[in-house]
């Protein structure tokens, strides 16, 4: 089952970094965000990524054309008259990427649809180059199969934005929780499963939002299901998540990191 990754966009609420990577480049610690959801994908066993590229996608491309020399330990000799490079070890995972530039002005469904060539005719995994999160990614395919249903995306509950209280008639508080998970709201947090059939839900050529119309349309015809996850989830959209995402890495805390999990 491949691994179909969402990673043109501009990024321009995290402008501060984007003006000089791509969002999915974007560190977290010592590694871009797209690495440590490359990592989540490949614990689960899931090897085979399709990455949609846009704003400077050659970056991208760059990472991935030198990652022996992100990963390894080398020695470049210059002492002959020939110039050696040797790596002393090769640290690096057993991945196929397929980088396809999908356009600098595409849509989300439009991404998609121009890499739908490289996706096959096989049921595949979607989800976006900006979130990091703890989801059991076959947990949610034993889901997607056992429901039959075309699409399936992972519901999650972002924290709060401020603290929630009750309290009485007399103002005594009775319950103060800072920042609750998603207010009780549920949203989409991307990692979706879906089966081929979604492609004719893609209408409108570059210009197709995922988003609206097709997941509305799956929705309407009762052909979307959602896994509800409840543990770890965090888009970086801004400079303060990216800052919040690195603390938890450096601390050690950081909840995504299952590939690190004694079995």
């Amino acid at each position: 089952m491949k691994v179909v990754i969402l990673a043109g966009g501009l990024g321009t609420r995290l402008e501060e970094e984007t003006t000089v990577v791509p969002k999915p480049l974007v560190a977290i610690g010592d590694y871009p965000i797209l690495w440590h959801l490359m990592k989540l994908y490949s614990w689960y066993g899931f090897n085979d990524f399709v990455i949609c590229l846009g704003y400077k996608g050659y970056l991208v491309k760059e990472y991935f054309a030198n990652y022996f020399l992100h990963q390894s330990n080398v020695v470049f000799d210059f002492t002959k008259e020939k110039s050696t490079m040797v790596f002393l070890d090769k640290n690096v995972e057993s991945w196929k990427v397929t980088l396809i530039d999908t356009g600098q002005n595409v849509q989300t469904g439009g991404r998609i649809l121009r890499a739908k060539p490289f996706i096959g005719t096989e049921p595949f995994l979607l989800t976006y180059g900006d979130a990091v999160s703890n989801v059991n990614i076959k947990e949610l395919i034993a889901y997607h199969q056992q429901h039959k249903k075309m699409a399936t995306v992972t519901a999650v509950q972002p924290p709060g934005k401020f603290g929630a209280m009750r309290f009485g008639r007399q103002g005594k508080v009775s319950s103060f929780l800072e920042k609750p998970a998603g207010d009780g709201g549920w949203i989409s947090g991307g990692f979706f499963v879906l089966n081929p059939g979604i492609f004719s839900y893609l209408k409108g050529g570059d210009d197709c939002v995922w988003e609206h119309e097709p997941l509305e349309t799956l929705a309407r015809k009762k052909q979307l299901m959602a896994y509800s996850h409840r543990g770890f989830w965090k888009c970086m959209d801004t400079l303060r998540d990216k800052r919040e995402l690195t603390a938890l890495w450096t601390e050690g805390q950081a909840e995504w990191k299952v590939w690190d999990r004694k079995i």
